[in-house]
């Protein structure tokens, strides 16, 4: 999906998208979401989850790289992604208060997937990420059960929705409605296609400051920076974990481009990852071979991501109908909100 060309929306785009437009371009990835909506209650929230291949992701891991661009957030499993360079199961999103409840069903999850965990080697480093869906959400409730975190897992496939869906039902971006989006893009190198894709979870940035394409639109409404993103990026390039490092950094400029400062109170999180560096669990060879991109020719690998996370973003919003949440706060979608004139704001 990502921005439709109806949309009138224009990106400014140099690389072009898949087949699909979805983070899901990337061979072997996929996506299942998990979306909880019950306005009588106040719930809005949900589960999305990206697998990063169709396989065993603990015995065979994916070689990746995570940047804190602000550290104002609760995820597990940041650590020793870090510090080894892999990730080695699904990768959940929820909301701040439900990443214990996710985190016990994954790790169920991947105890079941491998019965060896625990017994005949080590433990797992299960990936779970948040973003606080508070305002329009009954955040208190934890209203995200374990069973929500395995009928997502099941869920996942190429083709999924965004805007307010899954991880993304609650959340409220650059005053308006937020949630999830995705985009990709495709490059070439040495004769051969290869796809960058992006999915966010977007629920940062103050009202009045969002820009798209360069213009900035005026929502007539001043607000702090405040807020989170999760940022996942996905290639089948094959890249180091130095490299998916220097990768994630970028979706910073995303950020920038959409109208964020990265402010006091935001939780700014990139993860990237490449299909094509697996690393197994269980190695029948003490050195492993691996390849990796020309540092002098990385730079469209930069500037795709860059593209491919913006788009992402601006899809969020545009695919996130308006919506009323707990205590009647309302937020108004993008789609609505360009309705309603906002062209003749612009600055």
């Amino acid at each position: 999906m990502g921005l439709p060309e109806s949309s009138g929306l224009n990106l400014h785009s140099k690389w072009p998208a898949g087949p699909l437009n979805l983070i899901t371009d990337v061979p072997g990835v996929k996506v299942g979401q998990v979306t909880l909506k019950e306005p009588a209650r106040d719930i809005n929230t949900g589960v999305t989850v990206v697998l990063p291949h169709e396989g065993n992701v603990f015995r065979d891991k994916v070689m990746a790289g995570a940047t804190i661009i602000n550290g104002f957030g609760k995820s597990i499993g940041l650590l020793q992604l870090k510090e080894l360079g892999t990730i080695e199961t699904p990768i959940v999103m929820t909301n701040t208060l439900s990443i214990g409840t996710a985190f016990t069903a994954l790790i169920k999850y991947m105890l079941e997937q491998n019965p060896d965990i625990g017994v005949k080697t080590g433990t797992v480093n299960c990936l779970v990420t948040e973003c606080n869906d508070g305002r329009l959400n009954d955040i208190r409730g934890l209203h995200v059960e374990e069973k929500h975190i395995l009928e997502a897992i099941a869920d996942a496939g190429t083709e999924f929705e965004e805007g307010a869906v899954g991880a993304g039902t609650g959340m409220c971006c650059l005053g308006l409605k937020g949630g999830i989006g995705s985009a990709s893009r495709v490059i070439k190198a040495d004769g051969k296609e290869y796809t960058v894709g992006a999915l966010v979870m977007s629920n940062f940035g103050g009202a009045g400051n969002l820009v798209i394409g360069g213009k900035h639109y005026d929502t007539k409404e001043a607000g702090k920076d405040q807020g989170s993103i999760i940022i996942l990026i996905a290639t089948d390039l094959p890249l180091s974990e130095r490299q998916l490092n220097r990768v994630s950094k970028r979706a910073t400029i995303a950020l920038a481009r959409t109208g964020s400062y990265c402010g006091n109170g935001s939780g700014d999180i990139a993860i990237a990852f490449t299909t094509a560096n697996r690393v197994p669990h269980y190695s029948k060879s003490k050195v492993l071979e691996y390849r990796m991109f020309d540092d002098e020719s990385i730079d469209v690998v930069f500037e795709s991501t860059v593209e491919a996370v913006e788009e992402a973003v601006i899809s969020s919003l545009w695919h996130a109908d308006s919506a009323t949440g707990i205590r009647g706060k309302q937020v108004m979608g993008l789609q609505d909100f360009l309705k309603g004139g906002a062209n003749e704001n612009d600055k």
